[in-house]
């Protein structure tokens, strides 16, 4: 994606079924469970790059001994920093004492991090301070082994405000409002509710203080826990947990908006936010690996009984399109598909913009998430020219010679890798103007592979801002002296804000609402923004169910095409010789390339949750008065 856009997270969680001597026995170490983490989380640093955190639990520990363990980093490299620290401090451990190294039962017993129930997350820091206490796994711990509490998650809520004034209601005092705090805070009240309800009961029945401890464990039910403490979470989540005690679960939100993987056998439950992770990981076929179903739990005992359960009521699923397009892997297999699908799809419009002159077109792709999208498109080509070639041959039929016959056949689309990018200089500098001729240097090109007579078609995953294909990529083109330059984005155009766990907070910083603001100008019916914002603060305050998304009405008089050449307009500069032209995937083929994720609130407006209409009237409000601030 030329404009890089955040991610809020990716998770993984790793229970072994078998004691460590088993995997020692089977593997050659009891540091199994460890090791796969490393690759989980190495597998899935795609999916953020500002922060790691790595989390275990020891079962069956003896009191005084410790049984939590826990590193985060900010480092530039921050899973080899975390497993890097693993690592010295386990070899530190076996040096000092060289009794351990073959002995399962003292590693467990003395050397951190080994345990049978591990956590592990990758994180970009969207907003906010992304220091070291912002990082995943959260920990809220107790003297009560029950109580400690270990969170990490993948997601964003819209009404962290709401829930924060839930706690305050019920007694609490939290430490700070940010919502992974609020969410961890809202299950260890409803955790330190059942714990002590159970205690109760026990004591009632019984039973000696001591002998409450193993049996709190086995009661304890997790599911209803989480009923309670979600009920009114409104946002985007996959939530991983662990109890001190080593009951684990991952919650995924009823629309299904982030992913959430799942594989079990007799050795391990794994669960991701990728399916080729898990896949490649422990080495399982494809059908093994399983989608986690909307508002349902996975949730595994400490004894090992695993179930998966319906915690909240699944909504019409609305997982989000931007997985497919962009965020997740693209070796998951039916992704690699998709993606070529919507290269696919966007071909007849390519084809018109270039009226069918393939044989003086260079195709290409900004690298390197766009190359699957750009392998459909050139299928699509080369489909397109062998229909061309056969009705040539078959109306000249016997009358070409082998030569012309050879010539014909000889035509292939012409593919180059034009645009390379260089390093990362965008955030080397923060001042307007320097930042501009840095910015506009991120992508080198490749010179001598165009002509004056050429179209030059450049796909890319999407366009968010259009400050990149602005201050560098269409100018990087333009050296090449093409005669006309096609940008085509496998996405649509991206309208509205995110506010389920992208970085897309703000109106005006979308290309495709300010080729609407200037379309109105143009037309006279800049009013229609006045009439909106008075109807997004007609709004403030009421209940979420009642809210409704008035941005659409900024966009209602003009056609997609419309908005699309008035952005083709807003990104290319006076100083650009060439005609530039940018094509958008409409919204219907994108549902046509990825039916299962039909989540595409940042295109067409229509959020999955209540709180996303509130979220997107607000960041209208901000923007009609000048407000920066983030809109959740």
């Amino acid at each position: 994606m030329s404009d890089a856009i955040k991610h809020e997270c990716g998770i993984a969680l790793i229970r072994l079924l078998k004691p460590l001597e088993y995997y020692k026995e089977k593997y050659g170490s009891a540091f199994y469970g460890v090791n796969k983490m490393y690759l989980m989380m190495e597998k899935q640093h795609n999916r953020g790059q500002d922060g790691a955190g790595f989390a275990s639990i020891k079962l069956d520990t003896n009191p005084g001994e410790r049984y939590i363990s826990r590193v985060r980093s900010i480092a530039q490299q921050p899973i080899q920093d975390i497993f890097s620290q693993i690592n010295d401090r386990i070899n530190s451990e076996i040096a000092q004492n060289p009794e351990y190294q073959n002995d399962v039962e003292l590693q467990k017993k003395h050397i951190p991090y080994i345990g049978e129930l591990l956590l592990g997350h990758v994180r970009y820091g969207t907003f906010g301070k992304n220091s070291v206490e912002s990082v995943h796994p959260f920990l809220r711990q107790n003297n009560w082994m029950h109580r400690n509490l270990i969170v990490a998650g993948n997601f964003n809520m819209t009404n962290v405000n709401e829930l924060f004034d839930n706690l305050v209601e019920i007694g609490q005092h939290p430490k700070e409002k940010a919502d992974t705090i609020t969410v961890m805070e809202k299950i260890g009240h409803f955790l330190d509710d059942a714990v002590s309800k159970i205690y109760r009961d026990l004591k009632k029945e019984g039973y000696s203080k001591i002998e409450c401890s193993p049996l709190i464990a086995e009661r304890l039910k997790v599911g209803k826990i989480l009923k309670r403490a979600a009920k009114n979470w409104d946002g985007g989540y996959a939530m991983a947990g662990l109890l001190g005690h080593g009951d684990s679960f991952v919650l995924r939100d009823p629309a299904g908006i982030r992913p959430a993987y799942y594989y079990k056998d007799d050795e391990v439950v794994v669960v991701a936010s990728e399916r080729p992770v898990i896949q490649t990981v422990f080495n399982v076929p494809f059908e093994e690996v399983i989608e986690l179903d909307p508002g349902h739990a996975i949730i595994t005992k400490k004894s090992g009984h695993i179930q998966i359960k319906k915690i909240l009521e699944p909504l019409e699923r609305k997982a989000c399109s931007f997985e497919r397009i962009y965020f997740s892997r693209g070796s998951d297999a039916e992704i690699y598909q998709e993606r070529k699908e919507l290269g696919r799809l966007l071909m007849p419009k390519v084809l018109e913009a270039i009226e069918n002159d393939t044989r003086n077109t260079v195709f290409s792709y900004i690298p390197n998430t766009a190359e699957t999208s750009f392998y459909g498109m050139i299928d699509t080509v080369e489909e397109h020219l062998n229909h061309k070639k056969t009705q040539v041959i078959l109306t000249g039929k016997r009358s070409l010679s082998a030569d012309k016959v050879e010539e014909i056949l000889s035509e292939r689309p012409r593919i180059e890798k034009i645009a390379i990018k260089d390093v990362k200089l965008r955030t080397f500098i923060t001042e307007d103007s320097s930042r501009d001729d840095l910015v506009a240097h991120v992508y080198d090109v490749t010179y001598g592979v165009i002509k004056p007579t050429d179209n030059l078609v450049i796909i890319d995953d999407s366009i968010v801002r259009g400050t990149t294909l602005k201050k560098s990529i269409i100018k990087m083109m333009d050296r090449l002296g093409p005669k006309k330059i096609i940008v085509v984005s496998s996405a649509p155009q991206i309208r509205y804000p995110d506010c389920y766990g992208i970085d897309m907070a703000n109106l005006e910083s979308l290309v495709a609402f300010r080729a609407a603001l200037e379309l109105l100008k143009e037309n006279n019916q800049y009013n229609i923004v006045d009439e909106v914002y008075n109807k997004c603060i007609n709004q403030v305050g009421i209940n979420d169910n009642n809210v409704k998304n008035y941005v659409k009405e900024i966009y209602n008089n003009f056609t997609d095409e419309q908005i699309s050449d008035k952005i083709s307009e807003l990104l290319s500069e006076d100083s650009v010789k060439a005609e530039v032209k940018i094509i958008f995937q409409p919204v219907a083929n994108l549902h046509k390339a990825c039916p299962k994720n039909l989540g595409d609130w940042y295109f067409t407006g229509d959020y999955p949750t209540p709180g996303g209409n509130r979220v997107v009237n607000k960041a209208f409000i901000n923007f009609y008065e000048g407000n920066k601030e983030r809109a959740y």
